[in-house]
């Protein structure tokens, strides 16, 4: 289902909500536990600096993630990212709730993944988009793949992506250049 650029700047152009996996996406996928059961993940400075980038934009920005990890809850606190979904084993319910809550079409969602708990919301999702690394499975319904890979910049491509399909690019650049 892989698109030309033209085709994934219309389509990106309407986006209103992005929906972030955490295993595989904002990080690498690897879980790091300790044994006092302290669990670690490592996150991509740039990933949410785009973050970022996107809800001062305007763009609603959520994770849905099927594990449930302390480091989220305080990573995702850190960025403003105030929809936080864990311990999703069916991420069509929470997914629901976020098109309902913000009274949007599907058509206006992108979603991030990298493994087969993703597909349906990638086959739901206007704008589907695997990382770099993801299954192979998972590129097969993606609209677009990344170049880079999960936790390692993936999800800043993606954000600058839809800054500059939006038009909002030059704005975001236009602030650090008063700086």
């Amino acid at each position: 289902m892989k698109l030309n650029e033209k085709e994934l700047t219309k389509i990106a152009q309407g986006i209103r909500l992005l929906i972030l996996d955490v295993d595989g996406v904002l990080t690498d996928g690897s879980i790091i536990l300790d044994n006092e059961g302290n669990e670690f993940k490592s996150f991509h400075v740039r990933d949410g600096h785009g973050i970022k980038m996107l809800i001062r934009a305007g763009i609603h920005v959520a994770i849905i993630t099927g594990r449930y990890s302390k480091v989220v809850e305080r990573r995702s606190h850190e960025l403003g990212i105030t929809e936080v979904y864990q311990k999703s084993h069916d991420k069509r319910i929470a997914y629901r709730q976020l098109i309902e809550k913000y009274s949007i079409g599907e058509k206006e969602v992108a979603y991030i993944g990298d493994d087969i708990v993703d597909i349906p919301l990638l086959k739901r999702s206007g704008f589907p988009v695997v990382v770099a690394d993801a299954d192979d499975e998972v590129k097969a319904v993606a609209a677009m793949i990344t170049k880079n890979r999960g936790g390692k910049g993936a999800v800043r491509e993606i954000c600058d992506f839809l800054l500059k399909a939006k038009g909002l690019w030059e704005d975001i650049i236009d602030e650090y250049s008063k700086i």
